[in-house]
């Protein structure tokens, strides 16, 4: 599966914060609504749990088909052969994931480094990522970035631009505005109480 042709709402699982019970039951709701790529991030060490569900929202993605992107970890993205892989400055190079995933789609964070993002698309990005754009509950300590960067990413890169970090459907509208391609978004949708709610908020923001 290659990337949407069109822009929308990145979901990545909040696997930190609620059960693999509620990851399952919410992603499937967000799924129905639609999202235009999901991402499987999580932190366990437990290998034989986070494989099992990682299958079974693979499945769900299957289902609604949307890309399966796994986080960081790059055997498990092989041994299930997801759709592709996110990788951050302490994961495997660009080189390393494109020699084991082969075509797969491979996404790369770039915090508010607009050189990493360079180099990144240089290598065979397929998308690149930038954020904290606002204060972000997954990643308190995360560096700022600001909408100027995404202006001048979309001036200079010919792959889509990914914006991350404490985004609402209030304050996501600018980057929009900005032309990013795709908004990401964990807590935003994760840790609402109506993930079909949240996730057409989101989606609504595309659309006016």
């Amino acid at each position: 599966m290659n990337m949407p042709e069109t822009s929308g709402v990145y979901a990545i699982t909040d696997c930190e914060n609620i059960t693999a019970d509620e990851v399952l039951s919410k992603t499937e709701s967000i799924l129905s609504v639609g999202v235009a790529l999901f991402q499987y991030r999580n932190k366990t060490k437990d290998q034989r749990k986070k494989r099992a569900l990682a299958i079974a929202l693979q499945s769900l993605c299957k289902q609604y088909k949307t890309p399966f992107i796994v986080n960081d970890d790059l055997t498990l993205t092989k041994e299930i052969a997801a759709d592709g892989i996110h990788l951050g400055k302490h994961d495997a190079d660009i080189d390393a994931a494109r020699r084991v995933l082969g075509d797969k789609i491979i996404g790369i964070s770039c915090y508010n480094d607009f050189n990493r993002a360079v180099i990144a698309e240089q290598s065979g990005a397929n998308y690149i990522a930038f954020g904290s754009f606002f204060p972000s509950a997954t990643k308190p300590d995360a560096a700022k970035a600001n909408i100027e960067l995404i202006i001048k990413a979309k001036e200079k890169f010919n792959i889509p631009v990914v914006a991350i970090g404490g985004i609402t459907p209030e304050n996501g509208k600018p980057l929009i505005n900005a032309k990013v391609d795709f908004l990401a978004v964990i807590s935003g949708i994760y840790s609402t109480d109506n993930v079909v709610t949240s996730t057409l908020a989101y989606n609504n923001l595309f659309m006016t």
